[in-house]
């Protein structure tokens, strides 16, 4: 809907007493996602658990230090799988005085901890295989032990793409970490299986050295891993298809020209908070203007569940002929700049003489603020009559 009067009667027959305050509590959604989670990660420990045994006591019976660190790794997975439930628990608590965003920043740190398990696990299997190199143990396989591991690999194969592709469709790091780690696994037992048969055919055991290189395999995605929750953690830019779709809803409304400055604020695997402007023509009333902000709020959460909690308001001259050829004149100045993204908000009051407007300004400029003091004294020059208002923005989402 596109028109006031069409908001109008959106608000009075949906939204009547809505602000943005209510749209933090948790939804149906919300709910079944945490109980995707919870299911997935419980067939992971009981598989892991399975598993564990199994090979703990095929590595003892065989002497294979290779199944039994496989082993293991099949009980720290068990324990990646518990953490996840822990996580998403917390992470569902509701908001409160302390935490009022809510708790859902806690499933990254669930995702760390499984990242540091995985590094932790491949440096204890490192540790192991070289000492197994320098004191080598003779192994003692047979063909039932080689079986089980046969289809205990099959077991994590099938396990890891489903923990993981789960992970993806609900967008839990967590899962995601525990999926590639169950991978990992199966490569693992792959190897010891290939070093068993080729130690059964030539008596040359290679298990130790198989170990030593898988290892460090894990070890790298172990810091991969950390590396990619640290770095949700510290606040990553938006995802850009999200940014577009929620600009194109805003400026959908006829009243909108324009829609600036999106500002998205992570507090989970998809909990959002934001900011926006947007260019409404100077005529607009106050009474006008809340009412197209309350349904372009409701409107975004609706299509995407995130929470804008502020709108901004840029002004667009509709009373001063003059001021379109100042901003064609300005914008040319302007965009002449290579790292100028974009040029906004701009606003001409002949009453007091003044000139506002909006440049971002690339990441890419070895000098942002060198290139803004260059735009704003070639626009001073242009207009020496006029009093800038120039805004260095930042491309937060695109």
């Amino acid at each position: 809907m596109s028109s006031l009067k069409e908001a109008k009667e959106a608000l009075n027959q949906e939204t009547a007493g809505l602000d943005g305050h209510n749209l933090l509590q948790p939804d149906q959604q919300g709910n079944k996602r945490d109980r995707i989670i919870i299911r997935t990660s419980i067939i992971g420990i009981l598989a892991n658990v399975f598993l564990a045994v199994f090979k703990a006591l095929i590595g003892t019976l065989t002497h294979s230090i290779a199944i039994t660190m496989d082993a293991v790794n099949n009980l720290s997975d068990a324990a990646s799988s518990l953490i996840t439930i822990i996580g998403t628990k917390l992470a569902g608590k509701e908001p409160d005085r302390e935490h009022p965003f809510g708790y859902g920043r806690i499933e990254y740190l669930s995702a760390m901890v499984i990242a540091v398990l995985v590094l932790y696990a491949g440096i204890t299997s490192f540790v192991e295989s070289v000492k197994k190199i320098l004191h080598p143990v003779t192994p003692d396989y047979n063909f039932t032990a080689l079986l089980i591991v046969a289809v205990a690999v099959l077991v994590k194969i099938v396990l890891g793409r489903y923990v993981k592709s789960v992970g993806l469709k609900v967008n839990s790091d967590s899962l995601v970490n525990s999926g590639e780690d169950a991978t990992l696994d199966s490569v693992i037992s792959a190897s010891t299986l290939v070093a068993a048969v080729l130690y059964m055919k030539t008596h040359i055991s290679l298990e130790a050295w198989l170990g030593a290189i898988i290892s460090v395999i894990i070890i790298k995605s172990g810091i991969d891993m950390l590396k990619d929750t640290l770095s949700k953690i510290l606040g990553e830019r938006a995802d850009a298809d999200l940014a577009r779709a929620i600009k194109k809803t805003v400026v959908s409304y006829s009243e909108v020209s324009g829609a600036y400055d999106l500002v998205l604020n992570n507090y989970g695997p998809d909990t959002y908070n934001g900011s926006i402007h947007i260019e409404v023509p100077d005529t607009f009333s106050a009474s006008e203007l809340d009412e197209l902000i309350r349904q372009i709020t409701l409107d975004v959460y609706k299509k995407y569940r995130v929470i804008l909690t502020a709108i901004g308001v840029y002004s667009v001259n509709t009373k001063d002929d003059d001021a379109a050829k100042i901003r064609d004149r300005i914008r040319e100045i302007v965009l002449k700049h290579e790292h100028i993204l974009q040029m906004h908000g701009f606003y001409v009051n002949e009453e007091k003489k003044a000139i506002r407007f909006d440049v971002v300004i690339s990441f890419d400029a070895p000098d942002r603020h060198a290139v803004y003091r260059e735009i704003y004294q070639e626009v001073q020059k242009e207009y020496p009559d006029y009093t800038l208002q120039i805004a260095m923005d930042t491309d937060f989402s695109e």
